[in-house]
């Protein structure tokens, strides 16, 4: 029994866990940073790297886990969009949560089937052995 993952949901993920990584680069550099000329807090982009090379190749595991780190860049988004002074920096919290939010149904959509398969697999080795 082969699982047929989606590609348009693998790709939905890398290109939103790119556009995040731009965001965080951009928002904490250029557009709206907490001190003039850049902040220490575009340090933050340097974790959303660490599953980049697995998420393009559509690993499952990798998938995984940066769902779960994904959650940390939706909870910033969500605070900074609704306490931050700056306009433009709550903006920037709202794209925050927009970026982290698509890569986190398009992970869990795409890791839905093959979820699925590994339980009917354990089930037939459960019904076989017993």
């Amino acid at each position: 029994m082969t699982t047929q993952l989606n590609p348009v949901l693998r790709h939905g993920a890398s290109i939103s866990l790119i556009a995040l990584i731009v965001l965080c680069l951009l928002w904490e550099l250029k557009i709206a940073p907490l001190r003039p000329g850049g902040s220490l807090l575009a340090l933050k982009a340097l974790p959303l790297l660490l599953p980049l090379r697995g998420v393009l190749k559509g690993q499952l595991y990798t998938l995984q886990w940066a769902a779960m780190l994904i959650l940390l860049y939706f909870m910033e988004g969500v605070v900074r969009a609704w306490s931050d002074p700056s306009p433009l920096s709550a903006w920037m919290g709202g794209l925050e949560i927009l970026f982290s939010l698509v890569f986190y149904l398009c992970a869990i959509f795409y890791l839905k089937p093959a979820k699925r398969a590994a339980k009917q697999r354990a089930a037939q080795r459960e019904g076989k052995v017993s």
